[in-house]
């Protein structure tokens, strides 16, 4: 019988520029207050789940959204660099209502495959990224629940390949800070996605199909 891996995708909780600005890759942006209440929660809805790893972008905002997890199931975070936010090269540390008026926002917006961050990373090589970064840990955690602290467009590019959506309609999908998505992964199967973008309800009845 074949092995499904149910692999748990989080956004980090909100920092102190959550919407405001693309802080990207720039080291030293930490969760707000409310971050971090976020992180708790998330670590208590995914209470009852057999954690068999808890992975984190390197990023310490996403680490410390992993921790309270990491915490309640026994498990160290280990980082992995593949859950890296994009690279917005030359973007990096713009305010979003300064990007949304330059002309390469509705490229960003309507046809990301075909877009990449000046100095940075394309949206099309970010999702490669990311879906190899998940192939491998399905393989490393075979029949088991792992759980990854990860960024909102990483997330959306994970979702939309999962579930055959083509990368220039990711940005339909919305991922909010703390929230989980889920996909089962199975040798020989396409993947199945169990929930986008959950904020409230406990996950302790997921399970990988």
């Amino acid at each position: 019988m074949t092995e499904s891996t149910l692999i748990l995708l989080v956004r980090h909780g909100e920092t102190p520029t959550t919407g405001t600005v693309l802080p990207g890759r720039a080291p030293g942006l930490h969760l707000s207050g409310r971050g971090r209440a976020q992180a708790e929660d998330v670590a208590e809805r995914l209470t009852g789940l057999a954690l068999d790893a808890v992975y984190s972008s390197p990023l310490e905002r996403a680490r410390e959204t992993a921790e309270p997890t990491a915490l309640r199931s026994g498990q160290e975070v280990r980082e992995e660099a593949g859950l890296l936010e994009c690279d917005f090269g030359d973007w990096t540390g713009s305010a979003l209502t300064a990007l949304a008026g330059r002309p390469e926002w509705q490229t960003v917006q309507h046809h990301p495959s075909a877009f990449r961050f000046p100095n940075g990373e394309g949206f099309a090589g970010m999702q490669a990224r990311m879906v190899g970064t998940l192939e491998a840990l399905r393989a490393a955690h075979p029949g088991r629940v792992v759980v990854c602290f990860s960024h909102a467009d990483p997330i959306k590019a994970a979702v939309a390949h999962a579930l055959g959506t083509h990368l220039d309609l990711f940005q339909r999908l919305v991922i909010s800070p703390a929230s989980v998505s889920a996909i089962s992964y199975a040798d020989g199967m396409a993947p199945a996605v169990l929930t986008v973008n959950s904020t409230s309800e406990p996950l302790s009845g997921l399970r990988a199909q």
